[in-house]
């Protein structure tokens, strides 16, 4: 090969190789897709924790919500030999979910491992929320009133304690475990736990990250969590989120304008895995303040 061949092959390597980097530091400013791949092939999301032995008591449950109007289901685990009386947490699922989602993240033996080390028991209880959001939508379609309504008659009616909740969800669900939080207040609610929250930072940024989240920009301001936080006064808050999840920043923001919250960032992205290290954590927060 001539010398002026071998000059052309070597910066169009250089080229190659600038162009990778330059792409890879796109994704991992977030500019580009692919953060969660790349996270992932750079080994900074962390594996599935270990699945306890221990195994929870599952009840499932179906009914016409009018709230809601469709039928519904819900997921009640109580660790195993728990009597009458137990308090409740309301588990909201993620984008994508559905009442049995903490299955998924194996909350059941989670739930009846922390149990058996000493945490005050209490009732885990999914339920349906489709990707509303968690909140009412132009369509009518209500997930909270469902859920002070419709479900949490149904749980007293058997015998659990729901003058005061628990809640805990992540992503769409953490989002939706401060609203409601918000909506009902210390009165009301006891504790949350909002893995990883799905916060935005404004009605365009949600649009376009998830165009279903909210119906336009009023509705996204009736149901701004962040302009609501004043209203957990007296809820004991757990926040917590990854370092390598793109929700991170508002995460830290949430955290920053709360006093004194539980939790924390940790490393780890927006996944399952994340989410099943942090649970034991989150679970004895819970019963700690429940009992």
């Amino acid at each position: 090969m001539s010398r002026r061949g071998l000059l052309v092959t070597g910066l169009a390597g250089l080229g190659v190789l600038g162009t990778a980097g330059l792409g890879a530091g796109l994704v991992e400013a977030e500019v580009l897709p692919g953060k969660l791949r790349l996270d992932h092939a750079l080994g900074r999301c962390g594996a599935a924790p270990p699945v306890p032995a221990e195994n929870a008591v599952l009840q499932d449950q179906t009914f016409r919500s009018a709230a809601r109007g469709k039928n519904v289901n819900l997921l009640v685990m109580t660790p195993p030999g728990a009597g009458r009386g137990l308090p409740v947490v309301i588990l909201l699922h993620g984008l994508g979910g559905n009442a049995r989602a903490g299955l998924g993240h194996r909350l059941d033996r989670h739930l009846a491992h922390v149990a058996a080390q000493g945490t005050p028991p209490f009732a885990l209880v999914g339920v349906d929320g489709d990707d509303t959001y968690w909140h009412l939508r132009s369509s009518g379609d209500d997930p909270q009133k469902m859920i002070t309504n419709e479900v949490l008659p149904r749980l007293h009616q058997r015998g659990f304690r729901t003058d005061r909740i628990g809640l805990m969800g992540w992503s769409m669900g953490g989002y939706g475990a401060l609203l409601l939080a918000q909506t009902l207040g210390s009165s009301r609610v006891t504790a949350i736990v909002a893995s990883s929250p799905a916060i935005f930072s404004s009605y365009p940024n949600a649009k376009a990250t998830n165009a279903g989240a909210f119906d336009d920009a009023a509705d996204f301001a009736r149901h701004d969590v962040m302009a609501g936080l004043g209203r957990l006064r007296g809820v004991a808050t757990w926040i917590d989120c990854g370092h390598s999840d793109p929700f991170a920043h508002t995460a830290e923001r949430l955290r920053s304008r709360l006093h004194g919250p539980a939790g924390g960032l940790y490393e780890g992205c927006h996944d399952g895995s994340y989410w099943g290290r942090r649970a034991q954590d989150q679970l004895s927060f819970l019963g700690r303040h429940l009992a």
